[in-house]
């Protein structure tokens, strides 16, 4: 095993491996770096081979890579190298065999560098590409915020309407309760106009059966009246035949008299005077006739007076009857029109007061299914704008872990064409001194800063060791 392998494997632990310089003055320089980086991501290789970078990773991981290419350049203006030693073990004669695999080797790192190439451009692609789907994703979200203001202000509007709803769902239930105590109030009245109508008609009933009795008495009083002229006519005519009996009566007398002053001698000492005892027997049945005439007619016109103003009065309560009668008729009408009005009135008030719930319940269902479809809405779009804010995340995660990859992509190409134009440099210096040397080997170790600071695109602090 050659010095250079040895040495090789040696200074493997760095996190840059080592580069070596070989060939004399006049050939080219060759050089070979590998490096290894962690993202702390899904585990991934990435591997740079003649300048090109292969990466079997996404966004982190190991990185490996080796870049070789051959040098030719004049002289550069090279920073001063520190802690330079020179090993003699490197001193030999160089074997200037030329490798038969050279060209193919050649070939393959150009592929490689191609690939490397077409890789890094479609690197450059995707970051364009996330920069735009980043300001695609920033309009989404500065219209979803204007969207979720605009929601804010229709669940404003209403809230204003349910409000709105909700006052005028009270002023219905204050306008029902007012209603209800002027219904509590127009059954009271018509309670009360009941229980007059009732009055009314017991008061007719009275009246009624008052006027039958009144009736009655009436006809009683008629038929008295009937029966007493028919007593008076047969007093009449009792009178008129006892006259007519007493006027034959003396007719006989006086013909007897005749008769026997005829026949028979009277004794004129006794002196008898027949006319003035018939004038006196006459005048006794007169004025007996004339006082049963006048007590019979004085009480037979008493009677008919009191009959008469009996009847007068029985008149008079009747036509008072029959006045009240028609009155509270015409109240009854009046009362049953009423309560007829006030029925109407209710019904109409009981069917508005159905009518109005029923709109109230209605309104207040829709404002509770719109407000639950708003709710809705705005849970869906809240899941989505949730749902967006983390895709956004996610790609500017990765937006973020290509840039540093990028970052520290150019980095370490910045860092290795410095050491290709010191190596330059070095080689240029050396020829201009026509010093033949021996191939010497330079390592050094890299101490790349974390991720974070590579995205910052910090310095690297650069250790050289040299054996």
């Amino acid at each position: 095993m050659s010095t250079m392998e040895k040495t090789r494997r040696t200074t493997s632990h760095s996190s840059y491996s080592s580069r070596s310089y070989s060939g004399p003055v006049s050939s080219t320089v060759r050089r070979s770096y590998s490096v290894r980086s962690s993202y702390g991501g899904t585990g991934g290789a990435a591997r740079m081979v003649g300048g090109q970078l292969i990466n079997s990773g996404v966004y982190g991981g190991s990185l490996d890579y080796m870049y070789r290419a051959g040098v030719g350049r004049g002289p550069v203006v090279c920073p001063p190298l520190t802690a330079v030693t020179v090993n003699k073990s490197l001193l030999t004669p160089l074997n200037l065999e030329i490798d038969p695999n050279i060209q193919a080797i050649r070939i393959q790192e150009k592929e490689q560098i191609k690939t490397l190439n077409n890789r890094f451009a479609s690197f450059i692609d995707k970051v364009r590409f996330l920069e735009q789907e980043n300001k695609r994703l920033e309009t989404k979200w500065s219209v979803l915020q204007e969207q979720t203001s605009s929601h804010t202000k229709i669940n404003g509007m209403f809230e204003n309407h349910i409000a709105k709803l909700r006052r005028h769902l009270d002023g219905l239930g204050n306008e029902k309760r007012h209603l209800e105590s002027e219904l509590s109030n127009m059954k009271s009245l018509v309670e009360d106009f009941k229980k007059k109508y009732e009055d009314e008609i017991n008061k007719r009933t009275d009246s009624e059966n008052t006027f039958v009795i009144l009736k009655k008495d009436t006809d009683q009083a008629f038929m008295s009246t009937v029966e007493l002229e028919t007593s008076l006519n047969s007093l009449k005519d009792e009178i008129e035949f006892l006259t007519l009996i007493y006027e034959q009566e003396l007719k006989e007398l006086k013909s007897l008299t005749g008769e026997t002053s005829v026949v028979v001698e009277m004794d004129n000492r006794r002196d008898l005077d027949m006319d003035a005892i018939v004038a006196e027997v006459r005048a006794q049945y007169e004025e007996i006739a004339n006082r049963n005439r006048a007590e019979a007619e004085s009480w037979y016109k008493q009677k008919y007076e009191e009959l008469q103003v009996t009847v007068t009065q029985y008149g008079e309560n009747l036509r008072t009857t029959k006045a009240e009668i028609a009155e509270y008729n015409r109240k009854i009408l009046r009362l049953q029109s009423e309560i007829d009005g006030v029925k109407g009135q209710r019904t109409n008030q009981e069917l508005q007061n159905k009518a109005a719930e029923e709109r109230g319940e209605a309104a207040v269902k829709e404002a509770s299914l719109r407000v639950q479809e708003l709710k809705d809405a705005l849970q869906r779009a809240k899941h989505d704008m949730a749902r967006q804010v983390r895709e956004y995340q996610s790609l500017m995660n990765i937006k973020l872990a290509l840039d540093i990859e990028i970052a520290t992509y150019r980095k370490l190409l910045e860092g290795e064409e410095s050491r290709l134009v010191r190596g330059v440099q070095y080689v240029s210096t050396s020829r201009q001194t026509s010093v033949a040397y021996q191939p010497y080997l330079l390592e050094s170790s890299i101490v790349t800063p974390p991720i974070a600071h590579a995205a910052g695109l910090s310095s690297d602090t650069t250790v050289i060791h040299t054996s």
